[in-house]
């Protein structure tokens, strides 16, 4: 199951602030990462790509990084995962995905 991570830059606030709606921000996040019958590494890839085809910057370099450290997940692998943003959601967004994880160092 996902660990409670969340990249949002207000999350801490919302965290500290409004702590009923960060409880079921991460009910949600347990209900999503279920791993019933999709792996938690499948929905990571499925959540990268989603990130990518949105053009999300910042989310996409955290969801590739994430990807990498929790499971090993190589840059071919996003690789494959981006051919499918790039069918698609079209160039603009998979070549902003690849120029970012050109620029990832492992």
């Amino acid at each position: 199951m996902k660990e409670e991570v969340f990249y949002g830059k207000g999350m801490a606030h919302v965290k500290k602030d409004y702590p009923d709606i960060y409880d079921a921000v991460v009910k949600l996040n347990e209900v999503a990462y279920t791993g019933k019958v999709l792996d938690y590494k499948t929905q990571k890839l499925i959540a990268l790509a989603i990130t990518a085809a949105a053009s999300d910057d910042r989310a996409m370099k955290k969801q590739m990084m994430s990807a990498m450290e929790e499971f090993d997940i190589t840059k071919d692998e996003i690789v494959d995962v981006l051919r499918v943003v790039l069918l698609t959601s079209g160039n603009p967004p998979f070549v902003k995905a690849m120029k970012i994880l050109n620029e990832i160092k492992k």
